[in-house]
């Protein structure tokens, strides 16, 4: 049941339309200096960045975020950041997929194609490099059991780099989220624009006098009861104008 509730989740995640405020590739450019703590510290870094996707509430914590068998039976509700230490330093990658997971669906942010393209070849070149050291071991050669270390060493490399790059991006994101990048600028309303005749020029902007603001119209237009200056009487369809006895009797401004 929990298995097919994750892979739900993991179809809903294609459709997200958010994206990370920083993709992999730039994410050392954007933040050096956490990058390479990261990469030296990674555990601590995982520690620190799941508590601070949870707002510091450490009353939420679920190991691996819920996304394993064991989440939720670990006495995560005693002693939660025992529990944590236990995660980021015997399951490391899942604390950081964790999190992951966690930010994607608390902003709705997407995978970019280039992420899942730097994702997939650390996972392919960590099942080559099983492969290699497998076939090393049964064939008992040196050049392929040197090659399967090579390999190893790459794939490891890799996915120490990868997974620096990924915490540094939840970083990133979750410094966006706290409003430690400034104020974001605001949308600023648009001026109400003025309808005219498809066969007449648009009336100028000034030169019309202001209107009250019981009657509703922006300001900036002509009022109701008499063309734009410069425009005859007779240039506008009668719909234009209101019709004689407009307001009604009684009407008070």
């Amino acid at each position: 049941m929990a298995s097919q509730q994750n892979l739900e989740k993991m179809q809903v995640r294609q459709n997200y339309r958010n994206l990370w405020h920083t993709d992999l590739m730039r994410t050392i450019q954007q933040d050096t200096p956490y990058c390479c703590f990261a990469l030296w510290c990674a555990p601590c870094a995982s520690y620190l960045l799941r508590k601070r996707a949870l707002y510091n509430d450490m009353s939420r914590y679920t190991c691996c975020g819920g996304y394993m068998p064991c989440s939720g039976r670990c006495g995560e509700s005693k002693c939660p950041e025992f529990c944590l230490c236990t995660e980021v330093f015997l399951c490391f990658g899942n604390s950081v997929a964790s999190t992951r997971f966690m930010l994607q669906d608390e902003f709705n942010i997407q995978t970019t194609q280039c992420d899942n393209c730097i994702i997939g070849f650390m996972f392919c070149l960590q099942q080559l490099a099983c492969i290699f050291s497998i076939v090393a071991m049964i064939v008992g050669s040196e050049e392929i059991s040197e090659a399967s270390q090579l390999l190893s060493c790459l794939a490891d490399f890799v996915y120490c780099t990868v997974c620096a790059c990924m915490q540094t991006q939840h970083k990133i994101e979750m410094d966006k989220r706290d409003g430690m990048f400034g104020p974001q600028p605001v949308m600023a309303v648009p001026p109400a624009q003025q309808m005219s005749r498809i066969d007449q020029p648009i009336p100028p902007s000034v030169g019309y006098a202001s209107q009250p603001a019981a009657y509703g119209q922006p300001y900036g237009y002509p009022p109701a009861s008499q063309p734009p200056q410069g425009y005859p009487a007779t240039g506008y369809p009668a719909t234009a104008y209101p019709p004689p006895g407009y307001p009604p009797s009684g009407y008070s401004r």
